[in-house]
């Protein structure tokens, strides 16, 4: 028996062998269409893939059921909103720990913490730019001013950190960094009203 997003889902009397080929039959039939998997039950217990394609390994002669739970791909680009709100808080705590570490001296620790604060913030305005592309519906000019501003700050803690003036680039977190991520807080709920809009 097959069931997605709680309704049974007839595929005939198709003899299938594997899993594999139950799931390209279900892509096939347009039933996922603008949509993500979220969860996967086979005889009722969650099934996630250890190493690709080893639903090819799964014999239907084993498979009593299976569950297929998704969300529309909308659903998911708020909820991903909603997860960017912690990556704001993420990011600011990285930014006063950043900022606490240079000004106790510990350098080594700083650089690392810093580091990874970086690869934080460049996955976050990667993100934040795929949803402004596929769900803004208005030139938002609250993410041009919010992004300029951290692009330029970046820029001035880039040649700081040349210069290794550790108390300046400490400053600069605190008192221009901080704010800066705040602002996105808003950004977000606009590409979240945005997204919402392009629902109706």
């Amino acid at each position: 028996m097959i069931v997605i997003d709680g309704k049974p889902y007839d595929i005939g009397s198709t003899n299938f062998q594997n899993l594999e080929q139950v799931f390209t039959k279900v892509v096939e039939d347009g039933r996922l269409e603008d949509r993500i998997v979220t969860d996967v039950m086979i005889n009722d217990e969650h099934f996630t893939e250890i190493y690709p394609h080893q639903s090819e390994d799964i014999d239907m002669a084993d498979v009593k059921s299976v569950e297929i739970v998704t969300m529309s791909t909308d659903e998911m680009a708020v909820e991903v909103t909603l997860e960017l709100y912690k990556v704001v808080n993420l990011m600011s705590e990285g930014g006063k720990r950043v900022a606490q570490l240079f000004r106790q001296a510990d350098d080594a620790e700083a650089l690392e913490t810093y580091q990874d604060l970086l690869e934080v913030i460049r996955n976050f305005l990667r993100t934040i730019g795929v949803l402004r592309d596929e769900y803004s519906l208005k030139d938002n000019v609250e993410y041009t001013k919010a992004a300029e501003e951290l692009n330029e700050l970046f820029t001035e803690m880039s040649s700081v950190l040349e210069n290794e003036d550790w108390i300046l680039l400490a400053d600069l977190l605190d008192y221009e960094f901080l704010p800066a991520v705040e602002k996105w807080k808003k950004v977000i709920k606009l590409i979240r009203d945005d997204i919402r809009a392009a629902r109706r």
